[in-house]
């Protein structure tokens, strides 16, 4: 009887049911904030040196749709996953919930990989960090969206292995539901880069 009372009180919205989860929310939107000025420095500065080859490749003569594609879909989907699990988490389904997170860090390991091969072929082509202004900005840029993929991986796993214990309360969902949030995040920032980096490189 207590279980079923239990179910009829849990909010609908747990993440922002109190006012510490609410203080969360807050917050990380502050912090995204600040993630968003670093990305918009780091667009503004490759924009600006795009063309600076110093006589290496350039992007358009490296760049491969197929592959880079690919890793969107990939991504893109992460993003769908990560929904699921949020809704699960509304649902209080802890099981649901970890498979969904589960299957969003499957899919942002595989995007890393093609990342990885990605940079390995771009430097078989002797496109180096240093080799020209244009290269050190997409390495950097790129570099740190990969690297922000990366720690999202490792919050939603940890958060993901804490959820056999904690299971899901008013004092949990917050952090899942951020979390969600954070992966969303880097997802945008990648629609940015495919349509700024790589399609605009393309396109020449």
């Amino acid at each position: 009887m207590s279980q079923a009372n239990n179910v009829e009180t849990f909010p609908a919205h747990p993440e922002t049911a109190t006012l510490e989860g609410r203080n969360k929310f807050i917050g990380f939107w502050l912090f995204l904030g600040g993630e968003t000025v670093l990305f918009g420095t780091l667009f503004a500065t490759f924009l600006a040196l795009r063309n600076k080859t110093n006589g290496g490749p350039s992007a358009h003569e490296l760049f491969n749709l197929s592959t880079v594609f690919a890793a969107t879909i990939i991504l893109l989907t992460s993003s769908l996953t990560s929904v699921f699990a949020v809704m699960a988490m509304r649902d209080r389904a802890v099981g649901k919930m970890q498979f969904w997170f589960l299957i969003t860090v499957i899919l942002g390991i595989a995007f890393l990989v093609l990342e990885i091969t990605e940079f390995r072929e771009y430097l078989h082509h002797h496109l180096g960090y240093k080799t020209s202004a244009f290269s050190s900005s997409f390495y950097t840029l790129v570099g740190t969206h990969g690297c922000h993929v990366l720690f999202g991986v490792c919050w939603i796993s940890s958060i993901t292995i804490q959820a056999f214990k904690k299971g899901i309360t008013t004092v949990t969902a917050p952090k899942y539901y951020v979390a969600s949030l954070y992966w969303h995040f880097i997802d945008v920032v990648w629609v940015f880069i495919f349509t700024v980096v790589y399609l605009l490189g393309i396109v020449g």
